[in-house]
């Protein structure tokens, strides 16, 4: 099973046996993908994580692709099947549905006609007309030796029989394939209007149209499915049966005259309509599905990716402001490290508008701790709070900066659990805009604490495998996460839960630890936290940083199973003068890629991949909706990207429309070519404003 699976890898992969070996090795030693990646190249030729996901991926499938195809052999043998022709075509195959469709003849479970016929004994009659060696005189003859008190009549011996063949035809793995080929490459699918259709509706653009399967975009296709759950619309596969009973007839039937093909003939074309076409209909609905849901999940991946991305503020002491008209603009302080300080409430908005005591409060609070920078969340009165504190730091001649941040999923880290131990004294708004000026501090830090689907980017996620879309958002998190390196000192548990090796538990007990001594000065302390032995210390320790050890290494992410090989590389050379580090490697016992990672980490010891801070631009001029006229130019932040556009936020309620057509005046597959998340844009052209739906159309063209 092994050598076959390792076949198998090296023919998907594309990597060669000694690697595939390796990782699978590494894999089943309990070490994790980003271990693997950052500290284990020699052994993979440098893949990345990337790589490395789908290499699990595939590694994961063809185990469960072999022990089928084991089960289905074993099941075989038992009832005498497994023939040479049997074995060659399940060694032939390539995928689990390969497998399905070979096993499919030899289940117990038919058709009931069928059934029926082979407990009349009439597979010998099936043989016979099967064979098309006898003219239809002699079929009708030998039917007759099948009469019993079971069978009445030739005819129904005759219909029996071609039962039989029917279900043959619609058992052949070879057929099956030809015809599943024929829908994915020439089926359309015809949408009509549903019971519970509603004219004026979300999904009136989509009846009473027919689209090709194999060009239908992914959101479109969980769009139509949605509305035929919610019986606003139907659906059907239609394929053109007609060449494929021409084909039946060029390909399945010798030409011989006076045989029984024409019974034949009629018992495949009932197999292919009455019992192949359906099964397939309905497996090409699920095959679109999944693909349209893949490609939803990896879309909302990718978003996800580009936002924890977003650059940190550092070393800043920041005011997060959730905006409000009637309760209030929540205010919370926190340190650099992202520790809460205060708290306030002030009313700058309608309908009090009590800008004097809410301009007081900002200042003691600037005064008080040394604010820098503040963070104002998008919702709600965003636009109208943001023009105040413009103002505001105008007449101060204040020395701050202001950003508005995205305050989608705040309200529900606010009530979350993960809020409630962090905060447990304060109110659910307060943790709000702590939420809001962490968004701007450290992004990644304060958004793992919040479930990505919460997060407001991606399309259709209510509609995807749910199970498949929480793995692939779990493993962009871990990836990224240990990617940037977390700091031990001010690190959340959830954050520490992410980190390579980390379980929940004991990121835990890691920050009880922490609360304990204070804080860490050296990464070799991890090793008295409960819980962390050797193994989840290995795994750990790289993706950790101590900004202010014993060490400059350990603000580093060089493993401390090379401290020693770094220490030797400190003392002999001049590591900026380094050009050969393929001959430096041989004189020091390591490999070129683990000596340019060494290097690259001692040359910018605590350095973060994420870009630096890009301060958000807004215009002022603009304070609602109505104010927007067609030709206006603003300025904005992409907050989503989706297949058929993006979602900007210009400072309303309600982002808006970029369409996909409007993005660039080059012709694009995909907005994801030309926008990420986060991403700031100047110049943005009003297209049209629809002040019954609220909504507004821009161009960047």
């Amino acid at each position: 099973m092994t050598k076959n699976l390792i076949s198998l890898l090296e023919e998907k992969t594309a990597l060669s046996t000694k690697v595939i070996n390796n990782i699978i090795k590494l894999l089943d030693e309990g070490c994790t993908i980003p271990f693997i990646a950052r500290y284990r190249k020699e052994y993979t030729n440098g893949a990345t994580d990337v790589e490395l996901r789908i290499f699990e991926e595939t590694y994961n499938y063809f185990q469960k692709f072999l022990s089928r195809k084991e089960e289905i052999e074993n099941l075989l043998k038992e009832k005498n099947f497994l023939n040479e022709k049997v074995l060659k075509n399940l060694n032939e195959a390539k995928t689990l549905q390969a497998l399905e469709d070979i096993y499919t003849p030899f289940k117990d479970k038919k058709s009931s006609r069928t059934s029926d016929a082979i407990e009349k004994d009439l597979e010998p009659l099936a043989n016979i007309i099967q064979c098309m060696k006898y003219s239809i005189d002699d079929v009708e003859y030998k039917a007759k030796s099948f009469l019993n008190k079971k069978v009445k009549s030739i005819n129904e011996a005759i219909d029996g029989a071609k039962d039989i063949i029917a279900q043959r035809y619609a058992d052949d793995f070879k057929s099956k394939e030809i015809i599943r080929t024929l829908i994915a490459n020439w089926g359309s699918i015809e949408i009509k209007e549903g019971k519970q259709f509603d004219k004026n509706g979300l999904y009136t653009a989509f009846a009473n149209t027919t689209e090709k399967l194999k060009y239908i975009k992914s959101h479109r296709a969980l769009a139509i499915l949605r509305a035929v759950n919610e019986k606003q619309l139907s659906i059907k596969i239609e394929i053109d049966e007609k060449h494929i009973l021409e084909n039946i007839k060029k390909y399945k039937i010798p030409s011989q005259a006076n045989t029984s093909r024409s019974i034949v003939f009629e018992a495949y074309k009932d197999g292919l309509k009455r019992l192949l076409l359906p099964s397939l209909k309905r497996e090409a609905l699920a095959n679109l599905k999944e693909k349209a849901s893949n490609e939803a999940i990896e879309l909302f991946g990718k978003n996800l990716k580009e936002l924890l991305l977003t650059a940190p503020l550092v070393n800043h002491v920041i005011l997060g402001m959730d905006p409000g008209y009637k309760t209030g603009c929540k205010l919370a302080v926190i340190d650099k490290n992202g520790n809460f300080l205060d708290s306030a409430v002030i009313y700058p908005t309608k309908p009090k508008e009590d800008i004097i005591n809410s301009s007081k409060t900002i200042l003691n609070l600037i005064k008080k701790y040394k604010i820098t920078s503040i963070a104002i969340g998008n919702g709600t009165a965003s636009r109208e709070t943001a023009t105040f504190i413009d103002e505001l730091i105008k007449k101060e001649n204040l020395d701050i900066n202001y950003a508005i941040v995205s305050e989608i999923g705040a309200s529900v880290y606010s009530a979350s659990k993960i809020a409630q131990e962090e905060y447990p004294n304060l109110d659910v708004t307060i943790r709000g805009a702590i939420s809001i000026a962490g968004r701007l501090r450290d992004p990644m830090a304060t958004l793992v604490k919040i479930d990505p689907k919460s997060l407001g980017i991606g399309q259709y996620q209510h509609d995807v495998n749910q199970k498949e879309l929480a793995l692939k958002l779990e493993n962009i998190t871990i990836d990224l996460v240990n990617k940037v390196g977390v700091d031990l000192n001010s690190a959340s548990y959830k954050l520490l839960s992410f980190v390579s090796g980390i379980s929940e538990k004991l990121a835990k007990n890691i920050v009880v630890h922490r609360t304990k001594i204070k804080k860490f000065s050296s990464k070799e302390q991890l090793l008295d936290v409960k819980g962390i032995g050797a193994k989840a210390y290995e795994q750990a320790v790289g993706f950790l940083r101590i900004k202010e050890g014993k060490s400059i290494l350990d603000n580093t992410g060089i493993h401390p199973e090379d401290f020693s090989l770094t220490s030797n590389l400190q003392k002999n050379y001049k590591i900026e003068e380094i050009k050969d580090f393929e001959k430096v490697s041989i004189e020091l016992n390591t490999t070129p890629l683990k000596l340019k990672d060494i290097i690259a980490e001692l040359l910018k010891p605590g350095y973060d991949v994420r870009v630096e801070f890009n301060q958000v631009k807004f215009s002022k001029d603009i304070l609602n909706i109505e104010d927007l006229k067609e030709g206006f130019t603003l300025s904005g932040i992409v907050r989503n990207i989706t297949d058929f556009g993006a979602f900007v936020d210009v400072g309303l309620k309600n982002d808006a429309l970029l369409h996909i057509s409007q993005i660039s005046n080059k012709r694009i597959s995909h907005p994801s070519e030309v926008l990420s998340i986060n991403q700031n844009l100047d110049n943005i052209k009003v297209l049209s404003v629809d002040l019954e739906k609220q909504r507004v159309a821009l161009s960047l063209k």
